[in-house]
């Protein structure tokens, strides 16, 4: 893992100690990438600093974010360096309270560009607070090394927003919701949707109900990917009847003989569970009454409070038992301040954490204890490599204290899990019932993942489900392409289907969901309005509306004069072509164009202001084209599609100019049939011609004694008939260039 986070940091230029996040450049995922991405930044192949990263459809959510037990400073936060921008998180959600699911928090929230909403349970809102306070205060680090202090932990509970079980919430397209995962009270399982695909992060989970919890939930929806613990692999734990009775034994055979027994535990979680246990114990066993019981800290007497007031969140037992008097008010459980005002005489039994000796009160008393034989610590729940605790389960001769010299190790050392972890049984049973496609493993040491790995290979071998185990920073890519389906929502859906139904209305996508709607029903189905844009340009232009028509009917077939010639105009005439723009004359010798903003208006607006720009650039040329096009004498026109008014859609036409018109010259010109033009004209002034619509469209054809010019530019084609004036094509953008090309060409070469 070290060699990976070494890797990852040396890909993206940082140094080992560099959490920097604001050069970091900003990776866009394509919002229709149908590849899902899972990647651990903590729990990958190892157990501490759980924080697991899910990426699809633009979309990233970021589960649990934790410190390692076994570490301390920027070491023990979670590989961070590999995400290029922490900005881009949507969501972080936060299975529980333990250090090495939630003890990062803080740092994220206060020294991260992370900008995403974080969730939480009630209770483990409640009891983070006490948990990050408590690990500031008793860290056995520097001012250097320290992450974060208190201020930092009470800006982060500002941040901190809640969510009950089974309540679904939805953000920026992320459908989430959770249920009981049994492990602590509070604890979570989060199932996240998106684009119609289901994760299911179950955290630390526990199938198998305790003296004061319900056992974890079962879903009741199918999920595509199930990211799950291994933090057993292919162990299975004992039954509850039999460890609890290992347990009192244990005890209860260190305090006979004058010992004192520590039992190192978090402050919160199993600390309770084994205070229900031995109270219940000492209260049948009245020669033990003379033995004090201690648990350690303030946060355990003070998190009793929390449990009080989520008495509705535990079992049946303990619901029934607390409508007869509270099973938390101890009567043979003392709680201890320090370890200063303990009265260490005599036999005893404490409860302390941390509950791997890290620090702290369990590991203050480990020390003291350790040298003599009648005393005894049971560890009651899983230890991590590299801590007190894992070191301790192989009774070394010796082991280094907290200072740095050598203690004799003489106690005696038992090893009985009350851990509310899910073992092999219980994962392979819930793999069973809730049959996801893919299984991801995290939270497990590398060869106890790899065990359950191929433990499950083996039983779901047949029904085609992927199992992987990644290691921090390593991804694991799935595809999940996906239908796009639109549902016709509105006026629309009143028309009856049928084949060859053209629909037209806008498409509407929301939250990875596309539906067809009319342009009025926007704002009945959706928080959106439509508006309409009114373009406004004026344009210099001196050869008057008269000319202008002339040129206008030249290129355009829908346009329109109002009020017409034989009618007064007090305000004016106005041309409007395709009905969608309008042109009117202003007194100081400018063009007004006015339309409603579209596609297909725009088109036509961009035409008709590139004629008057290379009108206005060649007057003398603008009128004599515009001779040929004013709207008098005989016109003919062949049939052509007639333009619906103000759809702004410009028909396919063709015309033809009067008869008898002088046509611009551009005679001589070599045709393809090898018949040579007028010789008035002079033959290199046409080969200019052509050379210049050449170096401007690429393709130019010229046919029919040098009178018709084609030009093509990809699929457009468009023909000009220089003798009647008639543009042809099926393109009118290219017909509008090939005009004013030749109205330009014409002003130069024949002036």
């Amino acid at each position: 893992n070290e060699v990976g986070r070494a890797r990852c940091l040396a890909t993206k230029g940082y140094t080992a100690r560099s959490h920097t996040m604001s050069s970091k450049r900003k990776i866009e995922i394509p919002v229709d990438d149908d590849t899902l991405e899972i990647m651990p930044l903590g729990a990958g192949n190892e157990v501490g600093r759980s924080c697991v990263l899910l990426r699809f459809k633009g979309k990233t959510v970021m589960f649990d974010c934790g410190l390692h037990p076994a570490k301390t400073g920027i070491d023990s936060l979670p590989y961070m360096d590999c995400v290029d921008d922490l900005s881009t998180i949507d969501l972080a959600l936060i299975t529980h309270f333990h250090i090495d699911h939630a003890a990062a928090v803080p740092y994220l929230l206060e020294h991260t560009n992370f900008k995403g909403r974080i969730f939480m349970t009630h209770p483990t809102k409640a009891i983070y607070k006490m948990v990050v306070s408590d690990y500031v205060r008793v860290s056995n680090i520097g001012a250097e090394d320290m992450l974060y202090d208190e201020r930092d932990v009470l800006a982060s509970m500002e941040k901190v927003e809640l969510l009950n079980y089974h309540q679904e919430l939805e953000h920026n397209g992320i459908k989430f919701w959770c249920y009981n995962a049994g492990h602590v009270l509070g604890a979570a399982m989060f199932m996240v949707e998106i684009a119609g695909v289901r994760i299911l992060y179950t955290g630390d989970f526990s199938r198998q109900e305790d003296r004061h919890l319900m056992a974890a939930e079962l879903p009741n929806v199918k999920c595509d990917i199930l990211v799950v613990e291994s933090t057993y692999g292919v162990q299975e734990h004992e039954p509850r009847k039999t460890r609890e009775l290992r347990f009192t034994q244990a005890v209860h055979d260190t305090v006979r003989r004058g010992g004192r027994c520590l039992i190192p535990v978090f402050a919160i979680g199993r600390a309770q569970e084994l205070m229900l246990l031995l109270e219940e114990y000492w209260q049948i066993h009245t020669e033990l009454h003379r033995v004090p019981i201690y648990c350690g800290g303030t946060m355990a007497k003070r998190c009793i409070a929390v449990y009080q007031t989520y008495i509705n969140m535990m079992n049946e037992r303990i619901r029934t038992l607390y409508e007869i008097s509270n099973p938390f008010d101890f009567r043979h459980v003392q709680y201890l301040r320090s370890v200063e005002e303990f009265d260490d005489v005599g036999a005893s039994v404490v409860i302390a954490s941390p509950g791997m000796l890290q620090s702290g009160m369990s590991r203050e008393l480990f020390e003291r204890w350790c040298m003599d034989k009648k005393n005894s610590v049971v560890i009651p729940g899983y230890t991590v490599e590299g801590t007190l605790a894992k070191t301790i389960m192989s009774e070394p001769p010796e082991i280094t204290a907290a200072a740095g010299h050598l203690l004799p190790l003489n106690l005696s050392v038992s090893y009985i899990s009350f851990s509310a972890h899910s073992d092999c049984v219980q994962t392979s049973q819930f793999v069973e019932e809730l049959k996801p496609s893919n299984i991801v493993l995290v939270h497990g040491e590398a060869n106890e993942m790899a065990r359950l790995q191929n433990k499950l290979v083996q039983l779901f071998s047949e029904s085609g489900v992927r199992i992987f185990s990644p290691a921090n920073g390593e991804k694991v890519q799935l595809e999940f392409p996906g239908q796009k389906i639109a549902k016709v929502m509105g006026a629309l859906s009143e028309v009856r289907p049928h084949p060859g139904l053209a629909l037209s209305g806008l498409v509407v996508r929301s939250n990875f969901q596309h539906h067809v709607m009319a342009p009025q029903d926007l704002p009945v189905f959706t928080d959106l309005r439509s508006s309409v844009l009114q373009q406004r340009q004026r344009v210099h232009y001196s050869a008057g509306l008269k000319v202008l028509e002339g040129q206008l009917r030249g290129m355009f077939d829908g346009v329109t004069l109002s009020p017409p010639e034989d009618q007064p105009a007090p305000e004016g005439r106005k041309l409007t072509v395709y009905g969608s723009v309008v042109l009117q004359e202003e007194a100081r010798g400018e063009i007004l164009l006015q339309w409603e903003t579209s596609p297909s208006n725009d088109m036509v607006a961009d035409a008709v202001l590139c004629l008057l720009l290379q009108s206005e650039a060649s007057p003398a040329a603008a009128k004599l084209y515009s001779q040929l096009h004013t709207p008098c004498g005989d016109h003919k026109s062949k049939p052509s599609a007639q333009p619906t008014p103000g759809d702004g859609t410009p028909p396919a036409r063709e015309s033809t100019p009067p008869a008898g018109q002088e046509p611009v010259k551009v005679e001589g010109v070599k045709t393809e049939n090898g018949h040579d033009g007028s010789s008035t004209a002079d033959a290199g002034r046409v080969d200019a011609v052509r050379k210049v619509l050449q170096n401007q469209f690429g393709d130019v054809m010229v046919s029919d004694c040098g009178q018709i010019v084609t030009v093509t530019v990809d699929d457009a084609d468009a023909t000009a008939d220089l003798r009647t004036g008639e543009l042809t094509g099926n393109n009118d953008a290219l017909q509008a260039r090939l005009m004013a090309a030749l109205m330009r060409v014409n002003a130069v070469v024949y002036p």
